[in-house]
């Protein structure tokens, strides 16, 4: 499965972003091997709706959770919608990598 991160940066060491709609990139890893795509959030300067946005490039990506601080409510719908699980309260303390290790050790 690819599990999406909501990131500062575009690397597995960069911190999370406790925005998800807002979040300047998405880091989609294959949790099989560890092997990521950086996304550039292109919604992340949007006026309005940027949520649902995130969700569209998301879920384009192959991504079916996503590890987040928190999630609007118009993205919550959304991934719901496209059937993508939404994980949120991940601290913005922690690396792409340590909230994904965390999350895979929890499943």
């Amino acid at each position: 499965m690819k599990i999406c991160v909501s990131a500062m940066g575009g690397s597995l060491e960069a911190k999370v972003s406790e925005r998800f709609g807002r979040a300047p990139y998405f880091v989609v890893v294959d949790a099989e091997n560890m092997k990521f795509t950086a996304v550039s959030n292109s919604a992340a300067g949007a006026q309005g709706g940027a949520g649902p946005e995130a969700v569209r490039q998301i879920a384009a990506a192959g991504a079916g959770a996503v590890l987040t601080g928190e999630l609007g409510p118009n993205a919550k719908t959304a991934l719901e919608a496209a059937g993508i699980k939404g994980v949120t309260g991940v601290s913005g303390s922690k690396t792409v990598r340590q909230a994904l290790e965390e999350y895979l050790a929890g499943k």
